[in-house]
């Protein structure tokens, strides 16, 4: 299936010759064959954190969860929250760290507000000793 032609823009930048140095040692350090896709894909990685920030348009994220399974009544709440939140809650994967260590990923998709209120709440539940929501575009807001 051939990618569709996507139309672009030019536009000029100044920044400081080391800042440009630097963008260059970079993109190439991660593969990118000239330095426009590299901004293009700085911008995008802005715009997704801005939207997440400031409520705007659907998000994509995962919640990852390190959990003492042995505190009283921990997995319950945990379960009881993630039922609560079925709709946005996609998918979870649950791994036994060690004897007393769980970690739980969350695939979840939602508006942004709904989101990050969720991941709070499951974060914050007695027993969970560390969490971190990680967000990203649904990509049909995104062009290129």
């Amino acid at each position: 299936m051939a990618r569709k032609k996507v139309p672009v823009a030019r536009f000029t930048v100044s920044v400081p010759a080391e800042l440009l140095r630097e963008l260059d040692r970079m993109a190439a350090e991660k593969g990118y064959n000239n330095r426009s896709l590299a901004v293009a894909d700085m911008i995008r990685d802005e715009l997704v954190e801005h939207r997440q920030r400031t409520g705007q348009g659907e998000i994509v994220g995962t919640l990852t969860l390190v959990y003492d399974h042995h505190t009283r009544h921990v997995q319950e709440t945990l379960t009881e929250l993630q039922h609560e939140h079925h709709e946005r809650i996609i998918s979870t994967v649950h791994v036994h760290l060690d004897a007393h260590h769980c970690l739980e990923v969350l695939l979840m998709r939602g508006p942004a507000p709904q989101i990050k209120r969720i991941a709070d709440a499951l974060i914050a539940a007695r027993g969970v000793k560390h969490g971190k929501l990680t967000v990203t575009t649904t990509g049909h807001d995104l062009p290129g």
